[in-house]
């Protein structure tokens, strides 16, 4: 794959169509700005994901803790 886009830059810079090149290169940084965006939104999701399973457990943790006070106490 990497040497497929080598050849087509090779191509372009050799023809001397600078603006055709330009193009190119601005269509490979634009994908490479998606391919981050993507990865660090899949990376909050996760996060997010994490954060809401350990509020779970700690909410649940309080649950028994104050059922066991209930019948400690009644």
């Amino acid at each position: 794959m990497i040497n497929f886009f080598r050849n087509i830059r090779g191509q372009l810079l050799a023809e001397n169509k600078l603006v055709r090149y330009l193009i190119y290169a601005l269509g490979e940084i634009i994908l490479i700005i998606l391919g981050i965006l993507i990865a660090l939104q899949i990376n909050n999701w996760n996060e997010k994901r994490k954060e809401a399973i350990l509020e779970k457990q700690i909410l649940q943790e309080i649950r028994d803790n104050l059922m066991l006070d209930t019948t400690y106490f009644a």
